[in-house]
């Protein structure tokens, strides 16, 4: 009796923590709001397959929400936007041209299949991100200078610099890495503002798992209305902290992408 009564009480932790376990298919996530945020490990292709997925299936029940994407810089939506309007239709390899010129180290054969798609059923394609050059900027002119919210609260400045910090495997010092995450919260108020203009007709952002985290990430800039309105689905990999897992409204565990050591080049003698 007590091993069944284990077992429903994992079973009920589980299902209030809104867990969608591997077994379960991507494709038949509860997703119930018009604002998605779609997580990612940048590199696990098994996430990027099972989100496309996702997407596939949420086109079949008859969604049309704009595309947003964290691969595509904002300055460059006015040239998006000019293949979108040309006919005849642009393909993918041209977006990703228009909207990515400096090619930031994104693998696009991960991001290609959503903008086919969203082509496809002539869905509109939006830049949520903040460039490299526009991230400097912030983090040497500062967020105000460059039309963000300059308030934000320190448990997400705090956040933010512990995780570069660890990121860079310990070797940014504390006063760069809070410049680095004032970068980041720029990033995190752009998706925002992506998800409120277009939250009548709905939208899927696909971004990175910090920036979908509802703790510090773009829900934390949404309006309580949107906010009401969005789910953040976290695709993370086994092993994730329960910290990191109890940080999205929905969550996907896959196994671990095969990778080298990131910090091996970095460790000095």
């Amino acid at each position: 009796m007590r091993r069944i009564a284990n077992c429903l009480f994992v079973a009920l932790v589980l299902a209030a923590c809104s867990w969608s376990p591997r077994a379960q298919r991507p494709e038949d996530l509860a997703l119930t709001q018009p604002l998605l945020l779609f997580g990612e490990v940048h590199d696990n292709a098994i996430q990027h397959a099972e989100r496309l997925r996702a997407f596939q299936a949420l086109l079949a029940r008859g969604a049309r929400p704009v595309l947003a994407m964290e691969q595509l810089d904002r300055e460059r939506q006015g040239a998006i936007d000019a293949l979108m309007r040309r006919t005849p239709a642009p393909t993918a390899d041209e977006i990703i041209a228009a909207g990515a010129p400096a090619g930031p180290g994104w693998n696009w054969d991960f991001y290609r299949p959503f903008i086919a798609l969203a082509l496809q059923h002539r869905l509109p394609i939006v830049a949520a991100n903040v460039s490299r050059d526009e991230a400097r900027r912030v983090m040497r002119e500062g967020l105000a200078a460059n039309g963000f919210d300059p308030v934000v609260p320190a448990d997400v400045l705090q956040a933010y610099g512990r995780e570069i910090v660890a990121s860079h495997c310990g070797m940014v010092d504390a006063p760069t890495a809070q410049r680095m995450a004032l970068a980041q919260v720029a990033r995190d108020q752009s998706m925002a503002r992506v998800l409120q203009a277009d939250a009548g007709r709905g939208v899927l952002l696909l971004a990175g798992n910090g920036h979908v985290r509802t703790d510090i990430g773009a829900p934390r800039w949404l309006n309580p209305q949107q906010r009401a309105r969005s789910q953040a689905i976290g695709w993370l990999e086994e092993g994730a902290q329960a910290a990191d897992r109890g940080a999205f409204d929905l969550v996907r565990i896959t196994p671990v992408q095969a990778r080298p050591d990131p910090c091996a080049g970095m460790r000095r003698p």
